[in-house]
């Protein structure tokens, strides 16, 4: 259940890396991290704006096709984040599934139904609305009442699990900083699947995030990306990386085990 984050900072490469330009040492560092953790995670999430910061949007389009071809059995998940009408939402899915090879995307679900609708046209690619997210500021709307009694992040996940979600595509996204919410989330959409960051770097509890979205049948991705990215900036920062994988993902599995005994 681990999703391994790419957020690629070229100050924290290790130091073997430094000498490239920032292009080059984001690809070598993305393939390598891939490669050290790939035997520990189901999926990896790059971050969209890392890569675009630094020019390097052709090295995630060559990340997404080499991963696609290297590790098809990995889900591929562009942390994009992205919200607009409609005519320009089709560009973006576009460049999502196309141009990224993405499985699925991050979405912001606040202009409604047919900014959702191009993104859900592709139908063999899933998306993740925000819904509860790790920061503190979601509080400023996701937490507010609305006349029904619900919370505006109780309705965003009650619209995902009903209304728009007919072919089966959507998940969540929902913080590890918030288990209480994400019970809740859960209670309302037992069948989705979650992509739950804010553990590791976060600060999130894993135990009582585990617990809260553990169901019969619906899954859940556990992101981490700077604790694994950057567990050592020397020269065994692959074997580092693959070990904090590893512990991470055998924590995941405790919890679990935990939770369904």
């Amino acid at each position: 259940m681990l999703c391994v984050g790419l957020d690629p900072e070229p100050s924290r490469f290790p130091t073997e890396l430094h000498h490239h330009r920032h292009q080059d040492a984001t690809e070598a560092f993305c393939r390598g991290i891939i490669q050290a953790t790939a035997p520990h995670a189901c999926a990896f999430k790059p971050q969209i704006a890392h890569f675009a910061a630094l020019g390097a949007e052709a090295v995630l389009e060559r990340l997404g096709q080499w991963v696609k071809t290297q590790y098809p059995e990995h889900l591929w998940i562009l942390d994009a984040k992205r919200g607009d009408i409609g005519s320009t939402a089709q560009h973006y899915a576009t460049e999502a599934f196309t141009r990224y090879n993405a499985d699925a995307v991050t979405l912001s679900p606040y202009m409604g139904t047919d900014s959702l609708a191009p993104f859900l046209s592709h139908r063999d690619k899933g998306v993740f609305l925000l819904c509860r997210t790790s920061n503190p500021g979601g509080d400023d709307l996701q937490m507010q009442t609305l006349q029904s009694g619900e919370r505006v992040f109780e309705y965003i996940a009650r619209l995902a699990a009903t209304r728009w979600n007919a072919a089966d595509q959507i998940g969540l996204v929902v913080g590890a900083t918030y288990p209480t919410e994400v019970q809740r989330v859960r209670a309302i959409a037992p069948e989705l699947p979650l992509l739950i960051p804010g553990i590791g770097a976060q600060g999130g509890d894993l135990e009582a995030t585990v617990s809260a979205a553990a169901t019969p049948s619906g899954g859940m991705f556990i992101n981490s990306s700077r604790a694994i990215l950057y567990a050592s900036a020397t020269d065994d920062w692959q074997a580092a990386a693959a070990t904090e994988a590893e512990k991470t993902r055998l924590a995941i599995a405790d919890a679990y085990h935990v939770r369904s005994a």
